[in-house]
């Protein structure tokens, strides 16, 4: 069996700093392994926290550690490499994984953003409403129906003819397209249907479930008003982060001949270590619940 290998050349000055960056990186992926897990350890063992709100929230930190070893270990190995190379049909599995995980999270927020409307604006029927039985579909569409889309793509991209072999970033997302002679406009057409039905209808209905808690709670006594504000802005917060890492990640594609190569590294380089690390210092820092907890565990350490 012929394996085809693409060379990954985003790289910058990698023989000079191979050692600094795999020395940040690893540092940024120990940090953003440690800082979800101990949140959601923190979810499992507390029973005041084995509610929607916080078990969405454990969902959105497992898929932040997800999303990061889909792209750390690969990277990291290819900074102590001599060369930086992957077989194209890992390539295209990765570009998948990236994609499918992006858009789970995506639908975490949205699941999220649901669980608050119906607790501030329909609190007398939010037991009814957010059944366990409910948390657990919200949470296994969350992950498996974008899965099922991006397998598509890797079945119609896996025997395409290649006219390039050299791939300009550090790991494999949407750059996978100018490998090919030529694409295929019905997997073109078909991202386009399922960036609209896993990215922007969420947003959409993120935005309009927001403004509507936003409307009530402005009709509302002043501890409602408070309980939105302390629950909502974290989940807010998030939602505009993880919007600027996924345009970043639309724009840099549109713009690679016009971006200079160093820019690219730098901004993907912190694109890759920011986002994964913002979700548990926002839910950490923010969640009264999640920081009481926190702050017991670091004491209870300090004092042993």
């Amino acid at each position: 069996m012929n394996i085809t290998y693409i060379n990954l050349d985003g790289h910058v000055e990698l023989e000079n700093y191979r050692i600094l960056y795999f020395f940040i990186m690893v540092t940024g992926y120990i940090l953003i392994v440690s800082c979800n897990s101990i949140i959601v350890y923190l979810v499992v063992i507390h029973k005041n926290l084995h509610e929607p709100m916080y078990i969405f929230i454990a969902a959105l930190l497992i898929n932040s550690v997800l999303f990061s070893t889909c792209i750390y270990p690969k990277l990291l190995i290819d900074f102590l490499s001599e060369k930086q190379i992957v077989s194209y049909q890992a390539c295209l599995t990765q570009a998948a994984a990236f994609y499918s995980l992006s858009c789970s999270e995506f639908l975490l927020l949205a699941a999220m953003a649901y669980d608050r409307f119906v607790s501030i604006c329909k609190p007398l029927q939010y037991h009814t409403i957010m059944r366990k039985r409910t948390v657990s579909i919200f949470l296994v569409l969350s992950w498996l129906v974008p899965a099922c889309h991006t397998v598509i793509p890797i079945i119609g991209n896996v025997n395409s003819k290649l006219c390039s072999f050299t791939l300009s970033g550090i790991f494999c997302n949407n750059l996978v397209n100018s490998l090919f002679c030529v694409a295929s406009r019905a997997l073109l057409v078909y991202g386009l249907i399922v960036f609209f039905n896993l990215a922007l209808l969420p947003m959409f209905f993120i935005l309009f479930t927001y403004t509507m808690i936003l409307v009530v709670a402005y009709r509302s006594c002043r501890d409602v008003r408070k309980k939105a504000a302390q629950t909502c802005l974290p989940h807010l917060l998030v939602l505009i982060n993880y919007s600027c890492l996924f345009t970043y990640d639309m724009v840099i594609v549109r713009l690679d001949s016009d971006i200079s190569k160093t820019a690219r590294f730098v901004m993907t380089m912190q694109m890759m270590m920011c986002n994964p690390l913002f979700n548990p210092i926002i839910y950490g820092l923010k969640m009264r619940e999640i920081y009481k907890h926190l702050s017991w565990l670091f004491c209870k350490v300090i004092v042993k």
